[in-house]
């Protein structure tokens, strides 16, 4: 009879981990988070996720001016204690270090998308936009599987620069069309294609 491997996890330190301790701690699993000093594992995602990530991220793509590049799954660190990986960001292009990159500041931060999934409901509807508008990213989007055919519903915010806080600019189920942060046409309904 064989043992079954034994797994060690860090024991974090009194004052929860910080930024530093992330990209330090070695093994960690995929697409961990940092939130409020506390590392946050990523449970498997569903196919609508993928899905409606990579059509976004297609559309951002095709429509960002020049000047900005869009970018999966990529730590934005929001302060010491708080590095959270949106499923989508715009950023500066010269913010754009190489590629191997491994994180962005929110002050490069130009739109930060989640992916609502099960496992992270609560993150991504409360936690993660009230720490994205405290960091002052201008533009959060909020995805949800909505309907029958489940479609995505991009629900889109801005930033109130007196309050701090997201302000809902729109809530989108078939089509997605916006002029800021810049302009963007996207059928959602593409998604059943992809």
């Amino acid at each position: 009879m064989t043992a079954e491997p034994q797994h060690t996890w860090p024991v974090p330190p009194p004052d929860g981990y910080t930024v530093d301790d992330l990209f330090a701690l070695p093994d960690l699993p995929p697409h961990t988070e940092l939130i409020d000093g506390s590392l946050v594992f990523v449970s498997p995602q569903r196919d609508f996720h993928s899905l409606v990530t990579d059509l976004l991220a297609q559309g951002l793509r095709r429509a960002a001016p020049v000047h900005l590049r869009v970018r999966r799954e990529m730590t934005v660190v929001l302060g010491p204690r708080n590095a959270p990986e949106p499923d989508l960001v715009v950023v500066r292009a010269e913010a754009v270090q190489g590629r191997r990159q491994t994180r962005y500041e929110a002050a490069d931060v130009l739109l930060a998308v989640e992916v609502v999934s099960p496992d992270s409901e609560s993150r991504d509807r409360e936690t993660k936009p009230r720490k994205y508008a405290a960091a002052g990213i201008p533009h959060f989007w909020l995805v949800e599987m909505a309907g029958e055919r489940d479609h995505p519903a991009v629900h889109t915010y801005e930033l109130d620069p007196v309050t701090k806080e997201y302000a809902l600019t729109g809530i989108h189920h078939e089509r997605l069309k916006l002029t800021v942060p810049f302009t963007i046409d996207l059928d959602l309904a593409e998604i059943d294609h992809l």
